[in-house]
């Protein structure tokens, strides 16, 4: 049954629509978060326009004091968004026609709806790239801080989740530092390319009104200008940029988290959890269940999702503006604030776990962890690697990797093979030995880790001085909204 025809449509209001197209149609519910973004870029836009005397000083001012004014009702919650207006562009446009008539009119002179909203996104992006970072950057003092606390404790390294190498506590913490080190990076360096105004684009073509568009994008402080109005309408690399940065940022998170479960469980028994961070069971009184990794971990997923649907979504779009782009800020609301989310509850919960030191380094002594280094010994004494290396794994086979039974056989064999054998020889296989034998750069020595976390200090320094600079730049949208 057809729809009783009750409104006109916003695009064309010589045009009716349906209630049913008006509601499938509208993105409101969704992009209405972008006001202060919205009016922002209007303001920014008015000051051109006034430039290229389209508007009076005059009627710039009323244009101007009317943003503000609506600007401030949404600041305070006083502001209801009518679905039928379609977005937050229609929305906003009406309020300000609706305070100051046809001198609000005017204000999308110029201006088309398909580069406004990459405006408007482009400045949500480049501030919740900050809001990442800063919480990646509490994370990493967090990392650094517990690595300060534990420098000379000692627990097994894995390769495929068997035991390798003995390695530092300190040394373990730290490489997930620097993976997040990557990461910052990684979103710093998006920012870059988001940083710059697509308005004055129109709605594909570019606009005949002479419009400063250097002006438009110092007074939101952004870098530079696009170069194509075609490609500036149509373009969200600035999002599926961002999107992967934040998907590989969650992989990374999800593999911390992993360990946490892991080492919370009673087969590794590496960490006791912070009862005020975990639960209970429902049924078992006994139970204390690693919530927050677990819940990251599975997060990680959603980011993943967002970043895949954003992409599927650009794939095979022609230029220059689809209607199909209006599906893509849902997925990169989601995927910013499930990693700034996961990031804080993480921090929390790294901050408050406790090491057990007993149980790890226990566990560093066994499972013939320093077997390498008695090759390495071998190496040292001029015998090739590889046939030290095959030597070793024959006496490992034969100790079936009890350890005592290791150090027996490795006794009796270097007596045969090596004329300069001393007994105390064996003692580079004491889990200490193998970690002071490892201060190379990057190495897990005590010596080596200690210039790592000075190193890491100083990224993390490096990192929150950009991010000053940056939030001056973001705090603009703030500023111009009085």
């Amino acid at each position: 049954m057809a729809q009783r025809v009750n409104m006109r449509s916003v695009r064309s209001p010589s045009r009716s629509a349906n209630n049913e197209f008006l509601r499938f149609t509208s993105s409101v519910h969704i992009d209405g978060r972008l006001w202060k973004y919205d009016i922002a870029g209007s303001i920014a836009h008015a000051h051109a326009l006034a430039d290229a005397r389209v508007v009076s000083k005059k009627e710039l001012g009323f244009i101007l004091s009317s943003l503000r004014a609506i600007a401030k009702d949404f600041s305070k919650g006083e502001i209801d968004l009518d679905p039928n207006l379609e977005d937050i562009h229609m929305n906003v446009e009406k309020l300000l026609v609706d305070r100051i008539g046809k001198t609000g009119a005017k204000l999308h002179t110029g201006r088309s709806r398909n580069d406004q909203v990459a405006l408007d996104t482009r400045l949500m992006v480049r501030e919740a790239i900050l809001a990442v970072v800063s919480e990646a950057c509490e994370l990493q003092k967090a990392l650094i801080r517990r690595a300060g606390e534990n420098p000379n404790q000692i627990m097994p390294g894995y390769t495929h989740l068997q035991h390798a190498q003995p390695v530092l506590l300190s040394h373990h913490l730290m490489a997930h530092f620097w993976r997040l080190q990557r990461d910052i990076s990684r979103l710093l360096d998006s920012y870059k390319r988001t940083n710059v105004s697509p308005l004055g684009s129109g709605a594909l073509a570019g606009t005949t009104f002479k419009l400063d568009r250097e002006l438009i994008a110092k007074m939101l402080a952004m870098d530079s200008t696009t170069e194509n109005s075609l490609d500036a309408v149509s373009d969200r690399d600035f999002m599926a940029e961002p999107l992967f940065a934040l998907s590989l940022l969650m992989i990374h998170l999800s593999s911390l988290c992993e360990e946490m479960v892991l080492w919370s469980s009673h087969e590794f028994g590496f960490l006791r959890l912070p009862k005020n961070l975990a639960s209970g069971s429902s049924m078992m009184p006994q139970k204390l269940n690693p919530d927050i990794p677990e819940l990251v971990r599975g997060k990680s997923g959603r980011a993943l999702g967002d970043l895949v649907t954003v992409l599927t979504l650009l794939k095979s779009l022609p230029l220059a503006y689809n209607r199909d782009l209006q599906e893509d800020k849902e997925a990169l609301f989601d995927a910013f604030e499930t990693v700034g989310d996961s990031l804080h509850a993480l921090t929390a919960f790294l901050t408050e776990v406790r090491f057990d030191k007993a149980r790890m380094g226990k566990e560093a002594e066994v499972g013939l962890m320093t077997a390498t280094d008695l090759a390495d010994f071998l190496a040292t004494r001029g015998m090739p690697f590889r046939t030290a290396h095959g030597l070793v794994r024959q006496i490992s086979e034969m100790s079936r990797e009890d350890d005592k039974k290791f150090q027996a056989i490795a006794h009796q064999v270097l007596l045969k093979h090596m004329k300069d054998y001393r007994t105390s020889d064996l003692n580079i296989l004491k889990a200490s030995r193998a970690i002071e034998r490892r201060n190379i750069e990057g190495g897990t020595g005590k010596a080596a880790v200690s210039r790592q976390m000075q190193k890491a200090a100083a990224s993390l320094k490096a990192n929150m001085k950009t991010l000053a600079v940056l939030k001056e730049q973001t705090s603009t949208v703030d500023r111009l909204l009085g």
